[in-house]
């Protein structure tokens, strides 16, 4: 993983701990957990959408806008990466 990779990483994880209502730590989900899984509901997904838009200055088109974009951390890295380029 890359540098910049690992600090979207990270700046992913401060936005599901602060807006993503998870009922365990951030830190005990690992990047390829399912988030639904670990408590992440549909309300909470708007709210870390809405957070990811501002901090990573992004706007998720209509296509992204599904459940499986935000099923992991690792989705979340990969679906930023495509919007950042």
């Amino acid at each position: 993983m890359s540098t910049t990779a690992a600090l979207d990483v990270d700046r992913i994880r401060q936005i599901l701990a602060t807006h993503g209502k998870l009922p365990v730590a951030v830190d005990a989900v690992a990047d390829d957990d399912d988030l639904y899984d670990a408590g992440l509901t549909s309300h909470a997904s708007v709210n870390v959408m809405i957070a990811l838009e501002d901090e990573f200055d992004v706007e998720f088109p209509d296509e992204l806008l599904q459940k499986a974009t935000f099923a992991s951390i690792t989705a979340i890295a990969d679906a930023l990466s495509t919007l950042e380029q």
